[in-house]
C-alpha cells in the first residue's frame, strides 16, 4: 500500500493506493498514530483501494475515534466493493463517507456526495 500525505493547514489528507490488509494496515496505523495534534480534519481517500480486511477496518475505526476527539474525519472515493464491506460490517453507519468523486466539466471541480447533500470542492 502507498500512502500519500497532503497537509493544508489543519486538514490532513491520506491518499491510499493498493490493499489494506494484515500486512499493510500497520503502515496506515503508523500514520494515524503520528497525526499532528493540530489536525482538526482528517480525510482518507480510498479511491485507489481495491481491498480492505478486518485489520484495515480496525485502523479506520481507530482513526475515527481519534478524530472524534480532535475534530472530524471523512472517507472519500469509497468504491462499490469497499462500500459493500462497510455495509456488511455496519461501518457505513459509523463512518462519515462520500461516494466516489466525479470531475465536473473540465474545470477540475469535484462534487462529493455525502448522505444526500452535495458539497463542492475546488
Amino acid at each position: 500500500m502507498i500512502v500519500n500525505v497532503l497537509k493544508n493547514e489543519n486538514v490532513l489528507t491520506l491518499k491510499l493506493e493498493g490493499r489494506i490488509d494484515t500486512t499493510t494496515a500497520p503502515i496506515l496505523e503508523s500514520h494515524i498514530n503520528e497525526l499532528p495534534a493540530e489536525t482538526t480534519s482528517l480525510i482518507i481517500d480510498l479511491e485507489q483501494i481495491n481491498y480492505i480486511s478486518s485489520a484495515g477496518l480496525r485502523v479506520i475505526l481507530k482513526a475515527q475515534k481519534i478524530m472524534n476527539a480532535q475534530g472530524s474525519m471523512k472517507l472519500i472515493g469509497v468504491n462499490d466493493s469497499i462500500m459493500e464491506v462497510f455495509d456488511i460490517t455496519g461501518f457505513a453507519d459509523i463512518l462519515s463517507h462520500c461516494a466516489p468523486f466525479r470531475k465536473h466539466g473540465g474545470s477540475g471541480m469535484r462534487i462529493f456526495l455525502q448522505r444526500g447533500s452535495p458539497t463542492t470542492h475546488t
